[in-house]
């Protein structure tokens, strides 16, 4: 008799599970700290919490959750399209980027068939390839943590459906010029989706390539300078052709009536979201200038830096700032990242200079 275990695709026996950032609750429960003293600066939120608008919008929303959203979300994509400049079929949305990220692989991907993926990078991109039977071809990122280019494009075969590119990259920061970005487009008739899911903090977008290319995506999140993290809001510009194709294959109702209400009053509170990005910018710098004498830390345009603590290893310093009741990012997970960097989310001001007195203390002992 066949055992049920045997029905399991072959592709997602080799998936290695994401490892998310710590939670407060797993500080509480391994070191018995309170959780009003722990400071989490280990998965990219935004530490100023929601738009007061979006609160007030989902209070008003709440009575009518027992009524399905629409099918696509079709108010808040409408509001998305406007807030970076589309019509509205040439914007999709997903379950946070994860979900877009999904949706494409439904599109593009078979076994066989293969994606680029410059790294160390979002390791999501891998796994959802990997379920898809799709085969990870891994470009090793330089010194700096830019993209190869040439590598890339010299890596590219008949079976390459997909390439990965993140701008600013998660976790080093850094973004990618736009000459990079079109030399790699039209070298290729894969898609190339391009991560701008911290694009708010970064000193340039490159969405409005989007019209000039028939296979360029460009992605994005609601999570980060929208503070929306906890309601799964993604969605991306698309050349219209891949839109049709998208909404045969999205999931529907994907979108919940309150990420919609949520989402809406977030776009609309422009005050907030410039707080935030003013937050990060005195944040990023003041972290950066802090830590460079015993670290390197390397230029960001994200809301949140890149340290290497090297030759101490990220895990036990990491580790150590969880005793101290502070979250931050070890990196040893992300592929090809080695055992010495850490990525910290730039918090409150309060929050960046506990870190950076706990910081230093270990990095000097």
């Amino acid at each position: 008799m066949t055992d049920s275990k045997d029905m399991l695709k072959g592709s997602i026996r080799g998936i290695a599970e994401y490892i998310p950032g710590k939670s407060t609750e797993d500080i509480v429960a391994t070191y018995g700290i309170r959780p009003g003293d722990i400071i989490k600066l280990g998965s990219n939120e935004n530490p100023l919490g929601p738009s007061p608008r979006a609160v007030e919008a989902v209070r008003k929303m709440a009575d009518r959750i027992s009524v399905y959203p629409s099918v696509d979300a079709g108010e808040l994509r409408g509001a998305l399209a406007a807030y970076i400049g589309y019509p509205e079929d040439m914007v999709v949305m997903g379950a946070g980027m994860d979900g877009v990220v999904d949706t494409l692989m439904r599109l593009f991907i078979q076994p066989g068939t293969s994606a680029i993926i410059p790294t160390p990078t979002f390791s999501y991109f891998e796994i959802a390839l990997r379920a898809a039977g799709g085969i990870p071809v891994f470009i090793k990122r330089q010194s700096d943590y830019g993209v190869p280019i040439e590598s890339v494009m010299s890596s590219i075969d008949n079976t390459t459906r997909l390439i990965y590119l993140c701008s600013p990259n998660n976790p080093s920061g850094n973004i990618m010029s736009e000459e990079d970005v079109r030399s790699v487009v039209e070298s290729t008739d894969a898609i190339v989706f391009l991560d701008e899911a911290y694009v708010e903090f970064a000193s340039k977008s490159l969405v409005h390539l989007v019209t000039e290319y028939d296979n360029l995506v460009v992605g994005r999140t609601m999570s980060k300078a929208m503070g929306l993290a906890g309601l799964r809001i993604g969605y991306a510009a698309v050349p219209t052709w891949i839109f049709r194709e998208y909404m045969k294959a999205t999931t529907p109702f994907a979108i919940s009536r309150i990420a919609v209400a949520a989402g809406l009053a977030a776009l609309e509170d422009i005050d907030y979201r410039k707080k935030t990005i003013d937050n990060v910018d005195m944040g990023r710098t003041f972290l950066t200038e802090q830590l460079s004498n015993q670290c390197r830390a390397y230029p960001s345009q994200a809301n949140f830096i890149l340290i290497d603590v090297s030759p101490k290893k990220s895990k036990g310093v990491a580790e150590a700032l969880l005793k101290a009741g502070i979250i931050v990012r070890d990196c040893t997970s992300f592929r090809d990242a080695g055992d010495g960097l850490i990525r910290i989310t730039v918090g409150t001001p309060h929050q960046n200079r506990l870190l950076v007195n706990a910081l230093q203390g270990i990095l000097d002992s």
